[in-house]
């Protein structure tokens, strides 16, 4: 499918923008005439996808479907002068039947269906509304995406990804407990994620281990075996353990890297950036990540040989518990 409109990109405002020189609707004003008709898209997304802003599950499941739907791209394969797959191009949602029911893409069905109805709505492409819809969702935890560049050029940046986990929660690698967040803050962009994922597994939230699921430090938490992994993997480890007191940094390679996945498979030349239209989010405050209540600098698997766990102060009360995320 051609991705030839609109970058739904969450951009800070820069220099190389143009003055804004036309009239939307509603006197809302943007660079590129072509971008006023994502205003609509926005309204609409606003009241009747996310809730009015809020950040529930249609919010985390439309930032994990831009990641679903670029990821399916290889370098390599067009090398070999083999087709490597579009990016960011909207054939999840396209071919839902047959890309929603790949393992890799287990549960995103339902978000794909959801969102489907509003891009018809509005005509724009898949790709299109797939990377804005991703970008509104953003919004409501305060970050922006910026452009870059188009290929992965480093074992961190799958780490830069994962950030995406810190407002994750599962509902299908354990059917039996849907909800089951990824840490003990799963609505905010915060580095608690990066330091609970290094503790000590001790349980499993639901049934038992499952395919995918390592064993959690706390009751009620979810752990994902790769981020298991990749967090005391010695090409990454260090990656990970940096954001725990960084972030600064964790919220500029979050943006970098999303950046990139949106228009993966395209040259951004090609493309209209409207990322003007994304409102700006009010500032907030992020706490500093600590120990869960109950643990302790014993409990941590520290995996980065550079530079030494950092010094947490442990949150006060009795053993901490997660409660499952309710559903939107």
């Amino acid at each position: 499918m051609s991705f030839k409109a609109i970058v739904a990109l969450v951009t800070l405002a820069v220099a190389t923008y143009a003055a804004p020189s036309h009239t939307c609707g509603a006197g809302r004003v943007v660079s590129n005439a072509a971008c006023c008709k994502w205003f609509d898209v926005l309204d609409d997304l606003q009241a009747n996808l996310f809730d009015g802003g809020e950040c529930g599950e249609e919010t985390h499941e439309s930032l994990r479907l831009t990641f679903h739907d670029a990821i399916g791209f290889s370098p390599k394969l067009f090398r070999e002068g083999k087709f490597g797959g579009g990016g960011a191009d909207g054939s999840i949602m396209a071919f839902a039947q047959i890309e929603t029911n790949f393992h890799a893409n287990i549960g995103v069905d339902e978000i794909v269906e959801t969102q489907r109805p509003f891009a018809l709505k509005h005509e724009v492409s898949f790709g299109d509304f797939i990377q804005f819809a991703g970008a509104v969702a953003l919004r409501r935890n305060r970050h922006y995406l910026r452009p870059h560049g188009r290929c992965w050029v480093h074992p961190n940046e799958v780490v830069d990804l994962l950030i995406s986990h810190t407002v994750a929660a599962q509902d299908h690698v354990d059917p039996t407990i849907p909800g089951t967040p990824f840490d003990s803050t799963p609505s905010k962009f915060d580095a608690q994620f990066f330091v609970e994922t290094l503790l000590v597994g001790i349980l499993f939230p639901g049934n038992g281990s499952n395919v995918g699921e390592e064993l959690s430090p706390l009751g009620g938490e979810f752990r994902l075996q790769s981020d298991a992994e990749i967090a005391r993997d010695p090409r990454t480890a260090c990656e990970w353990q940096s954001f725990i007191t960084d972030h600064t940094s964790m919220v500029s390679k979050f943006e970098r890297v999303m950046s990139k996945l949106a228009v993966l498979g395209h040259n951004p030349a090609d493309l209209i950036d409207c990322s003007e239209v994304i409102p700006v989010p009010a500032a907030v405050n992020i706490a500093a990540a600590t120990l869960p209540a109950g643990k302790s600098r014993a409990d941590v698997q520290a995996a980065c040989a550079a530079t030494p766990f950092p010094t947490l102060s442990t949150a006060p009360g009795p053993a901490t518990t997660i409660a499952p995320v309710p559903p939107s």
